[in-house]
């Protein structure tokens, strides 16, 4: 009993030196440094209950020790009970009383941020961009108000109220950048939405938060912000049909399967072969499955303007007199 009671003792002191370690580099105990005000709201709401569940644990776990060493055992008999103790009022009174207290101060305080998570703030149209995140299976897609288009990075001028509708056009997704707001998943036959301001450059990173098939884990997204001058110079290079846009679907869409340089990963190789525009098109549309896997219909909502690019791209980089 001595030699377990002074291992706990021990354990206590070096858990809370781990802890303290940790907490100094934000090893995964805390939020990612916010950088849109939704997030600066969850990151508060985040401390003040991890600060209050702390306070309450060392308080039960300290009162836990401390009884273990008071009424520890001693020299009486294993049969012999212990001491009897008996009932406390006001003792039984506080420890129903100041639980309600500190949920409802929790509650309250969270209802009190949740307009700051949840409601849009207001901005003029200059400083307001609409965009539409597609889940498919394994990248995003991202449509502008003007027809532009990206794959797996969405690029936004810094200070700009972001309204992100969002939508899975296959199974269920999960959007998050933690950085800059909550999860929203992405649901056939649902549209979803969610917002961030982002108030400084930069390049922030998530992942699917839901588990879409196979290649799940290659399912990462990315939003970059940038100044409202580099901003407009890539709307400009963002045309559906451009080559830009057809290099950038191949990398997040074709590569995770067949290899960056198209010559076979999980799916076949794409070197040396003839892209007939109508079978291309119609895989794309329809997908395939075979006896050696199945391809997903990865551009089943593809405009005619995207396909033409990207038929154009695999025929110039990975065809047959034309790869390399």
């Amino acid at each position: 009993m001595r030699l377990t009671l002074r291992a706990a003792l021990l354990a206590v002191p070096i858990g809370l030196l781990t802890a303290a370690a940790a907490l100094a580099g934000n090893g995964g105990i805390a939020p990612v440094n916010p950088a849109s005000p939704n997030t600066h709201a969850i990151r508060d709401t985040y401390w003040l209950i991890l600060g209050v569940t702390g306070a309450i644990f060392l308080v039960v776990e300290g009162a836990l020790l401390a009884f273990v060493v008071k009424y520890r055992r001693g020299r009486r008999p294993r049969t012999q009970d212990g001491a009897q103790v008996h009932g406390h009022t006001r003792l039984e009174v506080g420890w129903t009383v100041v639980p309600v207290l500190i949920v409802a101060a929790i509650v309250g305080y969270v209802f009190a941020n949740l307009p700051d998570i949840t409601h849009v703030p207001k901005a003029s149209a200059a400083d307001t961009l609409n965009v539409t995140v597609e889940g498919h299976q394994f990248y995003w897609l991202f449509r502008y108000p003007d027809g532009q288009v990206t794959t797996d990075t969405l690029v936004v001028p810094v200070n700009t109220v972001v309204n992100e509708t969002v939508v899975g056009i296959d199974v269920i997704h999960g959007w998050w950048i933690p950085a800059l707001s909550p999860q929203v998943d992405a649901i056939p036959g649902r549209v979803n939405h969610q917002w961030f301001e982002a108030s400084k450059t930069g390049t922030y990173v998530g992942q699917c938060t839901q588990l879409c098939g196979v290649f799940h884990a290659k399912m990462t997204g990315a939003v970059k912000v940038v100044s409202r001058a580099q901003f407009d110079t890539f709307l400009a290079a963002h045309g559906q049909g451009s080559r830009t846009v057809a290099a950038e679907e191949f990398v997040g869409v074709c590569s995770k399967c067949h290899g960056m340089n198209g010559k076979g990963a999980y799916g076949p190789a794409l070197q040396g072969r003839t892209f007939e525009p109508t079978d291309i098109t119609k895989l794309f549309r329809t997908g395939r499955t075979t006896a050696l896997g199945h391809m997903p219909a990865v551009g089943i909502n593809w405009t005619p303007p995207q396909i033409a690019a990207m038929i154009r791209y695999l025929q110039q980089t990975k065809g047959a007199g034309g790869g390399h």
